[in-house]
C-alpha cells in the first residue's frame, strides 16, 4: 500500500510526497490498512495534522477510513465534525459507474475486441479491411486495440469499430475463417452505449489525464453527467432505460457522500 501525503507549504505551493510504501499481508482488511496508515502518520508526526484521506471506493477501505476517523477525533475535532474526512476517489466511482453501463453489452464488446484483434493480428487481413473502408469512402486509417482493465480504452476501441460497422460485413464475405462478425443489432446497442458513456470519457479525460489537482473541476464535470443520467433514465428505449438506471442507482449513491467536498472545491476556485 503506497501512502501519499499532500500539503500546502509556507509558500502556499501544494506539496506532494510518498510517505510510506507498505507491505500488507492478506486478507487487508480495514483494521490493518487503518493501524498502518496510523503508525505512518505518528512516524512523520503529522497524525494531529490529517485534515481529509481519499481511498478507492472498497469495503475495507470505508472500515480504515472510520477507525481513523475514530481515532483520531479523539484528540482533534475534526473540520465539519468530520463530514470532510472521508474523500472517495471520483475517478474510481466513475469506473464503478461505467462497468455497469458495459455490462449490458459484455458479449458484443467481446464480439468486437474479437474482430478488432482478428484484422490487425495480420498484415494481410489489415490491408484487406482498409482496402474495403476505402472503397466504401470511410475514412480513418485503422482499428484500436483496447485495455479490458480500462473501461475508457474499451469506449476508444467500441467508437471506432462503429465507424466501420459497414466493412465488417463485406471483410466477412471475403475471409473465410471470420465467422463472429457482430450483427446489425449488435451495432445498434454498442451505438447507444456510447452515445452514453461519451459524456464519461470526457469527464474521466479532464480529471485523470492531468499531473496537477483537478479537485475544482470535478463539480461541473459530475453535474454533467447526473444531467447525462437524468435526461436517459426513462429513455423510451427499454436497453437504454434499464442499463442508465442501474447507473444512475450507483451514481447518486456515491454523490450523496462526496459533494460537500467537492463544493468546497469548486467554491474556492479563484
Amino acid at each position: 500500500m503506497v501512502i501519499t501525503g499532500h500539503w500546502i507549504d509556507s509558500d502556499w505551493k501544494l506539496q506532494k510526497r510518498v510517505l510510506s510504501f507498505v507491505h500488507i499481508p492478506p486478507p487487508h482488511r480495514g483494521v490493518e490498512i487503518a493501524s498502518s496508515i496510523f503508525k505512518s502518520a505518528k512516524e512523520w508526526g503529522i497524525e494531529h495534522k490529517i485534515y481529509s484521506i481519499s481511498v478507492d471506493n472498497a469495503s475495507n477501505n470505508d472500515v480504515a477510513v472510520r477507525m481513523l476517523k475514530d481515532d483520531i477525533s479523539r484528540s482533534k475535532k475534526l473540520l465539519c465534525d468530520g463530514k470532510l474526512f472521508h474523500v472517495r476517489c471520483c475517478a474510481h466511482i466513475l469506473n464503478l459507474v461505467v462497468q455497469d453501463g458495459i455490462s449490458e453489452i459484455v458479449d458484443i464488446t467481446k464480439a468486437i475486441r474479437d474482430s478488432v484483434e482478428f484484422v490487425n493480428r495480420s498484415e494481410g487481413r489489415a490491408l484487406m479491411f482498409a482496402e474495403i473502408a476505402q472503397q466504401l469512402h470511410i475514412p480513418g486509417k485503422k482499428l484500436l486495440y483496447d485495455c479490458k482493465t480500462r473501461w475508457n480504452a474499451t469506449f476508444e476501441m467500441l467508437n471506432c469499430a462503429i465507424k466501420f460497422k459497414d466493412v465488417f460485413p463485406r471483410f466477412q464475405d471475403r475471409e473465410q475463417s471470420y465467422d463472429f462478425c457482430p450483427s446489425a443489432e449488435d451495432w445498434k446497442k454498442a451505438e447507444k452505449v456510447c452515445s452514453v458513456l461519451e459524456k464519461f470519457w470526457e469527464c474521466t479525460h479532464i480529471i485523470s489525464s492531468s499531473d496537477y489537482p483537478t479537485s475544482n473541476l470535478f463539480l461541473q464535470e459530475l453535474v454533467k453527467i447526473k444531467k447525462v443520467l437524468d435526461a436517459r433514465v426513462n429513455d423510451e428505449d427499454p436497453f437504454i432505460r434499464a442499463m442508465v438506471r442501474r447507473m444512475k442507482t450507483k451514481f447518486d449513491k456515491y454523490w450523496g457522500e462526496c459533494n460537500l467536498i467537492l463544493a468546497v472545491a469548486a467554491i474556492l476556485d479563484p
